[in-house]
């Protein structure tokens, strides 16, 4: 792909988007992963103000350090990038002690990671409310639109999404070419939820690149090997368990006879 050209055409996108709505900058999160780098990376390219926060909760160290590494490339680098860190782990825990147990031990500790997810959500649009600014979306065209991997008004949470039509590949096109710093290039990517070191491919069970392949396969599928044939059916039991966030929300029509 033509990463310049492409850079060019998502700044100009979001500032024309800011114009329209009549927002003064941009709010986003920043977890130490390619996706918000690129995406923040983007938005302070426009010149617009841009507020990066830095939401740790029980968050692994090196997330931190690769986090606050390229906050520092954003404010060397562009003059209107501002940033905060709001330390969120006393607030998740209180809600954990607040919030009931359960009998399922998974589906319980998977609804607390999804509250992470939720938390910083209301965090950002606190500080778009605050200021007039729009909250940047990171999600990634593999994650919003074939796997969906991502939680439903946590980070699926946002105004505007500037990387969802590019696959996570091109997404580290993109950072090569808008320098992200190595750290950040080479880490194994993870959505930083778990309060551990767990990689995205460890939750998935494949590889963005595998991810890749299965969401653009229209071949033969009896001439695929086995790993093919699961990657296979990774993509496609989470492509269609995950409807429901990759859809507008549904709405029940009332027949004009009942009105």
């Amino acid at each position: 792909m033509n990463t310049e050209a492409t850079i060019e055409h998502i700044t100009g996108w979001l500032q024309r988007y800011a114009e329209s709505a009549s927002a003064s900058g941009f709010v986003i999160g920043i977890s130490g992963g390619i996706d918000s780098a690129v995406s923040s990376t983007l938005a302070a390219r426009t010149g617009l103000p841009l507020l990066v926060v830095e939401m740790p909760i029980h968050q692994h160290i090196s997330q931190v350090s690769r986090a606050r590494e390229h906050i520092e490339f954003l404010k060397q680098n562009y003059p209107a990038v501002d940033s905060v860190e709001v330390e969120l782990t006393g607030v998740f825990d209180g809600l954990v002690e607040a919030y009931p147990g359960g009998d399922d031990d998974a589906r319980r500790e998977m609804s607390l990671v999804n509250t992470r997810a939720r938390l910083r959500m209301t965090t950002l649009y606190y500080f778009a409310a605050l200021h007039g600014r729009l909250v940047v979306g990171t999600g990634n065209k593999v994650e919003d639109f074939g796997i969906g991997f991502f939680t439903k008004y946590g980070d699926g949470g946002v105004d505007l999404s500037p990387i969802a039509d590019l696959v996570k590949t091109e997404v580290y096109a993109l950072g090569r070419t808008l320098g992200v710093n190595e750290a950040i290039l080479t880490a194994a990517p993870t959505d930083g939820l778990w309060g551990d070191d767990r990689t995205d491919e460890d939750q998935i069970g494949a590889s963005y690149p595998e991810l890749e392949w299965a969401m653009s396969f229209d071949g033969d599928e009896s001439a695929l090997d086995n790993r093919q044939r699961e990657v296979m059916t990774i993509y496609r039991r989470l492509n269609a368990a995950n409807q429901h966030k990759m859809e507008e929300i549904p709405v029940c029509m009332i027949p004009d006879a009942l009105r």
